[in-house]
């Protein structure tokens, strides 16, 4: 998998709950540096002008039509017959395949409350997706499979910032294994830009797990 000359990108703000989307062309790559033209912004249809220092999600496709993505930063620009922006780019074994028609799941703890007929509860998943959740029972509730809940997620980001993800759910399957009490749990109404902090979250996690395992090597 190479990132090649020409290669259309596609940048999202990480930082930002603008739901902005850019699009540009990979026009060349020297290290760690990838250079592209001026994005245009897929709303407006205007060239954007990216501030240094500014954060962004990268995706995009290969030959085979793979979709991959990651972290950048833009880091200025450079003159020349062209006008290109540079942008950051992660070795190439730092990339995250995406799994498309389903959501990505990210095993890490996630703090979790639950309301359900009056009653809190407090919980540890034991992993999270845009789609839902797997939490660990430690003492009785009043919940069964099938019963809607009230549920808050909370999104500790390596930024500092805290985001609280508020929805209704329903309880899946309520299992056992390895004597811990497991409920897996589908989100029913999450909004769009709460599905984008838990994607992004996801991303993260993915990116920080990655960089442990490679450490480990």
């Amino acid at each position: 998998m190479e990132l090649k000359l020409g290669t259309q990108l596609i940048l999202e703000p990480t930082y930002t709950e603008r739901n902005e989307k850019f699009r540009c062309r990979v026009v060349e790559k020297i290290g760690n540096i990838i250079y592209i033209d001026y994005p245009i912004n897929l709303q407006t249809n205007k060239t954007a002008f990216l501030i240094d220092g500014s954060q962004f999600r990268v995706y995009f496709n290969t030959e085979t039509k793979e979709s991959y993505c990651f972290n950048t930063e833009v880091l200025g620009r450079k003159g020349g017959n062209i006008q290109t922006i540079m942008l950051a780019c992660p070795p190439k074994d730092e990339f995250i395949k995406i799994q498309r028609r389903e959501y990505v799941r990210v095993e890490t703890p996630v703090d979790i409350a639950i309301e359900f007929e009056g009653r809190n509860y407090q919980f540890v998943a034991e992993d999270i997706s845009a789609g839902g959740t797997a939490i660990h029972i430690k003492t009785p509730v009043g919940f069964t499979e099938g019963d809607e809940v009230q549920l808050v997620a909370v999104l500790p980001f390596s930024n500092g910032d805290i985001r609280y993800i508020e929805t209704k759910a329903i309880v899946v399957r309520i299992f056992e294994r390895d004597q811990m009490q497991v409920a897996s749990i589908r989100f029913t109404d999450t909004d769009d830009i709460d599905q984008q902090h838990i994607v992004r979250f996801c991303f993260e996690r993915q990116v920080l797990i990655r960089k442990k395992e490679l450490n480990e090597l």
